[in-house]
């Protein structure tokens, strides 16, 4: 919606856009700038479909916002259900790197040439020393989404693409209903998604692989 409200043209992708009431609303507000696609970032084929379908656009900023957490019962060490585990890695650190590699012509041909994934604080593995260990599946997804990203990222880099992590901070979303539920203090979506937009903004080829805050500083490892 920001980025809407700025003049950018969005292509919005989600599992069942006849569900998504949310988005077709806004589409009537931005019936030529935004586009709604379908995609699930764990079907491969669909994605390399949609990639193939917007051949002829550039796309500045790839912007990878999926994700799952996996359900914090699933994840008690002693009663693992693996099969979560492989879910959750199929969407937090599988999906955002097939995403990368199948629109990379997409962002090599822009002019902001931007690769940017929503990670999250608890994949720094320094944090875990301050936190105390849970979520085993979703904090691992993140660190590895992370190092797939900095792999990236330098890899990308004499080719001038723009490659980076972003952390909204504990947002007001329905990935974290069941903090609301418990009065768990959360941040506003709109200025979540302000912070993140500035910080994207601010990312250079100097910079590119940074892990960011809200506050746009780096997040220890």
């Amino acid at each position: 919606k920001q980025y809407l409200q700025k003049g950018w043209k969005v292509i919005a992708t989600c599992r069942t856009p006849d569900r998504a009431d949310e988005l077709n609303n806004l589409k009537q507000n931005y019936p030529d700038h935004l586009s709604i696609m379908q995609l699930d970032v764990t079907d491969h084929k669909r994605i390399d479909e949609l990639a193939l379908q917007l051949s002829d656009v550039p796309i500045d900023v790839l912007l990878n916002n999926a994700g799952i957490s996996g359900g914090s019962s699933n994840q008690i060490f002693g009663t693992m259900d693996y099969k979560v585990y492989e879910d959750v890695l199929a969407v937090n650190t599988i999906g955002p790197m097939k995403m990368a590699e199948a629109f990379y012509p997409h962002v090599r041909d822009s002019q902001h040439k931007k690769i940017i994934t929503v990670s999250s604080s608890e994949g720094s593995i320094s944090n875990v020393f301050k936190r105390g260990g849970r979520l085993f599946f979703y904090r691992s997804s993140k660190s590895a989404l992370n190092m797939v990203m900095v792999n990236l990222a330098y890899m990308l880099k004499d080719r001038g693409i723009i490659v980076a992590m972003v952390n909204p901070g504990a947002t007001g979303t329905d990935f974290m209903a069941s903090l609301a539920a418990m009065g768990f203090p959360l941040r506003k979506t709109e200025v979540a998604v302000s912070d993140m937009m500035r910080n994207i903004d601010t990312l250079t080829i100097e910079t590119t692989g940074a892990y960011l805050s809200y506050k746009g500083k780096q997040v220890p490892w």
